[in-house]
């Protein structure tokens, strides 16, 4: 056992047998979670490369791996983490859980102090929609590049700009498909607050706002974040910018953080039953109440 600093859990549409495949294939691995992987178990398990938190080359070490877990130890710009797949039968698929241990302060990931250990929350959430995608077969979200200081992303969702922009900014779709609290003022100089206006009361703002086209929020460090609408045959593309950060230290925790709610915010758009993969979200630090599970 281990005592997570982030413990998910998330339904996946697949078997326990394809899911465990999924997580120890190196062919599949470099569809839905890193650039580069290697697997031979019970010795080897790394994967590394651009999409990879300070994946230069691999870090991680087999701890232990049977038919429904593996644990891993990771050195993350020279600290030692431990990572933790498992996986249990769900009656709609398999329940995945992800936990991960040494993870920095919320407060030093705020503020943007945390370095590659701070992306780890999100690189996890991100990675676990996009396994559930590839197992569906669908389109995968893109991942983050951590090579580039360019925050920049774009997603073709199956609903008009209309129907996009009102599930991204009317605070009851935004934390369904998001999964946390949320407060929302939809117009210019009107206030986003994650968690509600109680606990961020005015440090977010609109700048833009022009419904079904574009919005764009500014942060009280200046950091910028801008949403693209445009329409097609009923489609939207959508493109996600990040900006007006010290380009020697990009943001990457907010931004995958909003790349893996893009996946969701797909899934909510595009599956006709559609449910939330996500059954548990903890992580140490975060204030109570914060991330929401709604089924």
């Amino acid at each position: 056992m281990i005592e997570p600093d982030l413990r998910v859990r998330a339904v996946v549409p697949a078997s326990l047998k394809v899911t465990y495949e999924a997580l120890t294939d190196p062919v599949a691995l470099r569809v839905w979670l890193a650039e580069h992987a290697e697997v031979d178990l019970p010795g080897k398990y790394e994967f590394w490369g651009r999409f990879t938190p300070d994946g230069a080359e691999p870090h991680q070490r087999v701890l232990h791996v049977d038919d429904r877990s593996i644990r891993f130890a990771w050195t993350v710009e020279g600290v030692e983490t431990t990572s933790q797949f498992e996986l249990d039968e769900d009656e709609d698929g398999t329940l995945v859980t992800l936990s991960q241990t040494d993870l920095p302060s919320f407060e030093d990931v705020l503020a943007d102090k945390a370095g590659a250990r701070g992306t780890l929350s999100t690189f996890w959430s991100l990675a676990i929609v996009n396994l559930a995608d590839y197992l569906a077969g669908r389109e995968l979200t893109p991942k983050c590049d951590f090579t580039s200081n360019e925050l920049r992303t774009a997603v073709v969702i199956d609903a008009t700009p209309d129907e996009v922009f009102d599930s991204m900014t009317r605070p009851e779709h935004f934390h369904r498909w998001f999964g946390a609290k949320v407060d929302i003022e939809p117009w210019v100089g009107g206030r986003f607050a994650m968690g509600g206006f109680e606990m961020d009361p005015g440090g977010t703002k609109f700048v833009e706002f022009e419904p079904g086209r574009k919005a764009t929020m500014r942060y009280a460090d200046g950091v910028t974040d801008s949403w693209e609408l445009e329409g097609s045959e009923g489609k939207t593309r959508l493109t996600l910018v990040t900006s007006g950060f010290d380009p020697d230290n990009p943001p990457y925790a907010g931004f995958i953080g909003w790349l893996s709610g893009l996946a969701e915010l797909r899934r909510y758009h595009e599956l006709p039953q559609w449910r939330s993969i996500w059954r548990q979200i903890e992580v140490a630090g975060i204030p109570e109440g914060m991330f929401t599970v709604d089924q």
